[in-house]
């Protein structure tokens, strides 16, 4: 049988989807989609078809295709319902409309700057990062994908970026009635983790504790079950300490480059020293920069690897050098269908039929690269207080998948796999 396309995620962070066994819903920007049969994986494609280019089966390659054009139209369709706020960049991503970001200019790529048009919005720094943004806007009647033409013909010197948006999931359908939250907590709480760990994603519901939580858009904080499940899984397995940086609120704007550099700039200052984003976007000089930057301080980034399929351009913040990409596969150990793809890949963790909490506190099944990676956080997390060599231990706790040792699909091998089950 074949998996069609609309069962799967159209969203880049993970889907949160209704603890029904034979068939759930799925809420997206096109309305509710129907899921059956939902427990496949690349292993079944590729168990019933010809394999083709890089190894997919013709009917792999298709459904991965299909999730492209997913991928295409949910972008389409955000940028329709909100054209005020939101247009596409020179490469045809969506970003902040009108909006130009500049990182550590110098007065003579300022001055080529207003010349051409340019006017100041603001000037910032992000201490913690060591880092300087000025904000500019697009002159008057200039797209921004022109606008971003003439700002870098205007000062080739200068780190110039717009400010793109990154993708987290939808909200989920009907809760589980399988069992109640304080079982589910009783059964799945980890050991004790005592790593401060940051999360950039939405805000958690107010029944789950935290060391600290800190808006970065409009309407922020603001519970969302995205933020909530990640949160969740964190906790059940063990964190203790956790500090929440929502950069979606009720913007629809939301999970903007900047937003997430000064969310990642304010975790840095709270002394978080791993951050799990289960975010998705293209390629930003600025959030590149500070993400370096973070690391620098000794910081560890662990990022999703998205849920756009395997024909989906490169995932970052996943795909820059040094962050811990992380991909997402069943219980049986087979990559998920829907995972995307990045420059590298780390590692797998458990990414169908997870258990965790929305924000009203109730029982979900999720599934999704999305609640992969903060499995990969919690266990990085443990190895970095045990100190020493967190890769070494970590690649000594991985169990291997796929190809002998490290390849494309699974990363370095499968970590935390009996994490997040149903008690």
């Amino acid at each position: 049988m074949r998996i069609p396309a609309m069962i799967l995620s159209m969203l880049t962070g993970g889907a949160l989807l209704a603890a029904t066994p034979l068939f759930a819903q799925l809420q997206t920007p096109l309305g509710n989609v129907g899921l059956p049969g939902i427990g496949r994986g690349v292993g079944d494609l590729l168990d019933t078809a010809e394999n083709g280019v890089d190894g997919l089966g013709r009917l792999a390659q298709r459904e991965a295709d299909r999730l492209l054009q997913l991928r295409d139209r949910r972008l389409t369709q955000l940028l329709r319902q909100n054209r005020d706020l939101v247009e596409r960049d020179m490469r045809g991503d969506l970003a902040r409309r009108g909006e130009i970001l500049v990182t550590g200019p110098t007065e003579g790529a300022m001055d080529a700057l207003r010349r051409a048009g340019f006017s100041v919005i603001a000037e910032e720094q992000v201490e913690a990062l060591d880092l300087a943004i000025v904000r500019l806007r697009v002159p008057a009647g200039l797209s921004l994908a022109r606008a971003e033409a003439l700002a870098r013909k205007a000062a080739p010197e200068a780190e110039i970026a717009v400010d793109n948006l990154h993708s987290q999931s939808g909200s989920l359908g009907r809760q589980s009635s399988a069992l109640p939250s304080s079982a589910l907590l009783a059964a799945t709480a980890g050991a004790p983790v005592d790593t401060p760990i940051g999360i950039i994603d939405g805000a958690p519901g107010p029944s789950f504790r935290l060391m600290a939580i800190k808006g970065f858009a409009k309407g922020a904080p603001l519970a969302s079950d995205h933020g909530s499940a990640i949160v969740s899984l964190l906790r059940n397995e063990g964190a203790g300490r956790l500090w929440v940086a929502d950069v979606y609120g009720s913007d629809p704007a939301g999970g903007n480059a900047l937003a997430i550099v000064r969310a990642l700039g304010w975790l840095a200052s709270s002394g978080c020293k791993l951050v799990t984003i289960s975010l998705v976007g293209p390629r930003n000089a600025v959030l590149e920069r500070a993400i370096r930057q973070a690391q620098r301080r000794g910081i560890v980034i662990v990022a999703a690897v998205g849920n756009d399929g395997p024909a989906a351009p490169p995932a970052y913040p996943a795909s820059y050098d040094a962050v811990v990409a992380v991909t997402g596969v069943d219980r049986k150990g087979r990559a998920l269908i829907e995972a995307g793809r990045a420059l590298h890949v780390d590692y797998a963790a458990p990414g169908a039929e997870v258990y965790a909490m929305n924000a009203r506190g109730r029982p979900v099944i999720l599934r999704g690269t999305s609640f992969a990676t903060p499995l990969v956080a919690i266990r990085l997390a443990d190895a970095l207080a045990r100190r020493g060599d967190w890769q070494a231990r970590l690649d000594r706790e991985a169990r291997d998948l796929g190809p002998r040792g490290e390849d494309r699909r699974f990363g370095r091998g499968l970590l935390c796999e009996q994490c997040a089950r149903k008690p």
